[in-house]
């Protein structure tokens, strides 16, 4: 475990507001080797690639076993931290989530609380703090301070009234804070008045969506963000390229 907590540490250093971590999010060892190669020193590996790789469906349409085989893949390839989006936990207990995610190599995670396995219902903001808690608390145990990235989806299902929904989710993130998270999600695109609020009244290093085409790192370091993931997009990025060289020979 010596090396997972040199790795797990490493990674959260890297959280720097105003001057954000890039984690290019991965789906295989090939992406992964890319990444590596390109001079990331961390990845982030996406569920919702992943899935799309081997033919199943976001938001939980393939099961932890099948992510975990692909992570084990990715950091058999590469020697890097590597962070794991793990939707909402794919109905298993903090304690499996946490035995699984170390067992291939694994020193981060992203949480959601968006319950695929129940009809998309968002967690209540204390149900998901519990989780995040648990994650924390089986992690500690185990002796490696495992990067806990807690997600909300309030602004992408916009979810509730957008009068008061900013103020609802940094209540609910706050409070997943308190909890022992180490990076906070509000997953969604934001103005930049929005995210500067964000990052000034959360109380952890905040992680951003970057289109890795279109995006700007230095923006986002001006508006307080440490952390800048890729979600689906590289891959969506990738395809488009591909498919643009693939109809030259139509």
């Amino acid at each position: 475990m010596t090396t997972l907590e040199s790795k797990a540490k490493e990674l959260l250093a890297l959280h720097r507001p105003g001057n954000p971590v890039v984690l290019p999010t991965v789906w295989d060892a090939w992406s992964a080797n890319l990444a590596v190669n390109a001079g990331f020193s961390a990845l982030t590996v996406g569920s919702h690639p992943v899935a799309d790789s081997i033919g199943r469906g976001d938001n939980e349409g393939m099961t932890f076993a099948e992510l975990l085989t692909r992570v084990r893949q990715i950091t058999d390839a590469v020697d890097v931290p590597i962070s794991v989006d793990i939707e909402a936990g794919y109905g298993h207990e903090p304690a499996q989530l946490i035995e699984g995610l170390l067992d291939v190599g694994a020193v981060g995670l992203n949480i959601e609380d968006t319950v695929h396995s129940e009809g998309g219902r968002l967690r209540g903001d204390q149900e998901h703090a519990d989780l995040v808690h648990g994650l924390r608390e089986f992690a500690d145990a185990a002796g490696v301070h495992v990067v806990v990235n807690a997600r909300t989806d309030l602004f992408l299902r916009q979810v509730g009234d957008e009068a008061d929904r900013m103020d609802r989710a940094i209540a609910r993130l706050t409070l997943a804070a308190s909890a022992g998270a180490d990076v906070l999600y509000p997953v969604g695109r934001h103005s930049d008045a929005d995210m500067r609020r964000l990052t000034s009244e959360l109380p952890l290093p905040v992680n951003a969506i970057g289109l890795p085409d279109k995006s700007d790192r230095a923006e986002l370091a001006a508006q307080g963000v440490a952390r800048i993931s890729f979600g689906p997009y590289l891959q969506f990025a990738l395809a488009a390229e591909a498919n643009r060289l693939l109809e030259r020979w139509k």
